[in-house]
């Protein structure tokens, strides 16, 4: 089994602020990951992904802190 070729967002600066979100291929869809604790890996279907991004830039999907 190969290793997934990580690429983080290009919205990650080099100032090292925090993490970032790396993206990944699978034969299953897609593999996201936070790059401060990349043993913990969400795997997804990437017509899921494109539903959120989707919903995100329509302007329904509100994002909610827990609390």
């Amino acid at each position: 089994m190969s290793r997934p070729a990580w690429q983080k967002s290009s919205f990650s600066g080099s100032g090292g602020n925090g993490g970032c979100l790396e993206v990944a291929a699978s034969p299953e869809g897609l593999l996201l990951r936070e790059s401060e604790e990349p043993g913990v890996v969400l795997g997804t279907r990437a017509g899921r992904v494109a539903a959120l991004l989707f919903a995100i830039k329509a302007g329904g999907w509100v994002a909610s802190r827990p609390g």
